[in-house]
């Protein structure tokens, strides 16, 4: 799948924008678990060798340091945590720090999304897997334990986020209850979308429900589009035997979501957080699923460019985009044309097109016109500290500079947000 490339001149027209105002809009794009060379492997399959993603084409551009307090490498809910409340915690902390309340970088016990949402902000969480993912979820839910998700998902969806879309309907529903995508799972009978109807969320199953809206009358939406994740997170050769796709048809893009999210919640006079997640970059290549991963870094690369369309001619709107880990370590190694071969010089565990001494990937062609032949190698089925940068454009961007903190993502959205990083203590 190909993506349009978001053109120079919007970035041209973004960059000399930064400066135009303190305060605004903020989108928070985290494209989970990817590294430099996760983009790296992007380009390479989008655009080619000498071609460049929507995400080269940001202006602002720092390295990220993304530990914990207790390990140097970050996890999705602990670095979840810190860019949400600004400061280090624990690793195995979801909007806590560890097991104990949290109080946030501006001085307040409350998320960014919730600070946000108390001035009368709207806030969009959008969601490529379930819904108590931390990378959207810790903006407005905290737990003990980020295996309640249950208990995380009642959360989000009594949050008063003015648009969630994800999936997870198995945390929605009861126990025995049918939904569109499956049965419900939860132990103590809450019908969580029954709750949102009730409480004026429009509700959505599929892409087609989705695209089909009339945003005139939607002022509150949920996106239920999957029974778990809208991807399917398994190594390549089990789905290929199991028939099943990376992505599910039914369910809408990142781009597609982003899309429909900004329109909503851009029409709110006090401004706006979206907090959007594209959480198969992470899922996936922790499978060690290297086509399922260039597959999710093509998506994850268009809801780059579905944002900067939308910031197009704006001056009030800051993107921010960084992930918290680099997941599976991945990294491309030089492959003649056939099968991959992981007994080779260079090898490391070496995937290819279905796997494991499968036929090498091939790029698109370079500015000559040829195409080059490669494997994807891993270190392993884990996150690791990585290559991690941190992406801007927009109002300010100018705040992004060469070595950012995973706790100065916060600080810069919420300069952007409110006008100040001072606590208020």
């Amino acid at each position: 799948m190909k993506t349009p490339l978001c053109s120079l001149a919007i970035l041209a027209a973004l960059t000399s924008s930064v400066a135009a105002q303190d305060t605004g809009n903020v989108i928070f794009l985290h494209p989970d678990g990817t590294g430099v060379n996760h983009w790296g492997a992007a380009r390479m399959h989008i655009a080619g060798p000498d071609g460049a993603l929507n995400w080269d084409k940001l202006p602002a551009l720092g390295v990220y340091t993304g530990h914990m307090a207790d390990r140097v490498t970050g996890t999705s809910h602990g670095g979840a945590t810190v860019h949400a409340y600004g400061v280090k915690v624990l690793a195995d902390s979801f909007g806590m720090n560890g097991r104990a309340p949290l109080t946030a970088a501006s001085g307040k016990p409350m998320s960014i999304a919730q600070e946000a949402m108390a001035a009368g902000k709207a806030v969009a969480l959008v969601q490529t897997g379930h819904i108590a993912e931390p990378g959207t979820a810790v903006f407005v839910a905290s737990n003990e334990s980020r295996r309640n998700g249950a208990d995380i998902a009642r959360q989000v969806v009594q949050s008063g986020a003015q648009v969630i879309m994800a999936g997870g309907e198995r945390f929605l529903l009861p126990a025995g209850v049918a939904g569109r995508h499956g049965p419900g799972e939860r132990e103590d009978g809450l019908n969580l979308i029954e709750e949102a109807e009730a409480a004026g969320y429009t509700v959505v199953y599929t892409r087609d429900e989705l695209l089909a809206l009339n945003l005139d009358g939607v002022d509150k939406l949920l996106g239920v589009f999957a029974h778990n994740h809208t991807f399917n997170d398994q190594a390549r050769e089990v789905n290929l035997a199991e028939g099943k796709p990376t992505y599910w048809d039914f369910a809408p893009s990142l781009a597609e979501m982003t899309d429909v999210a900004l329109a909503i919640v851009s029409r709110d006079d006090d401004g706006f957080l979206a907090v959007i997640e594209e959480e198969g970059t992470d899922n996936i290549a922790n499978n060690m699923n290297a086509a399922g991963t260039l597959e999710a870094l093509t998506r994850a690369d268009a809801g780059v460019g579905a944002v900067l369309e939308f910031m197009e001619g704006r001056d009030d709107t800051l993107l921010i985009m960084a992930a918290d880990s680099d997941a599976g370590g991945l990294q491309m190694y030089r492959q003649k044309e056939g099968r991959v071969d992981a007994t080779t010089r260079g090898g490391g565990i070496l995937h290819g097109v279905a796997g494991p001494k499968s036929d090498a990937f091939e790029t698109a062609p370079d500015a000559r016109g040829e195409t080059h032949f490669y494997g994807i190698a891993w270190t392993g089925y884990s996150d690791v500290a990585g290559g991690i940068l941190v992406r801007g454009a927009g109002l300010n961007s100018d705040m992004i500079t060469p070595l950012m903190d995973n706790t100065d993502v916060y600080r810069v959205m919420y300069q952007t947000l409110f006008g100040t990083t001072r606590s208020a203590n």
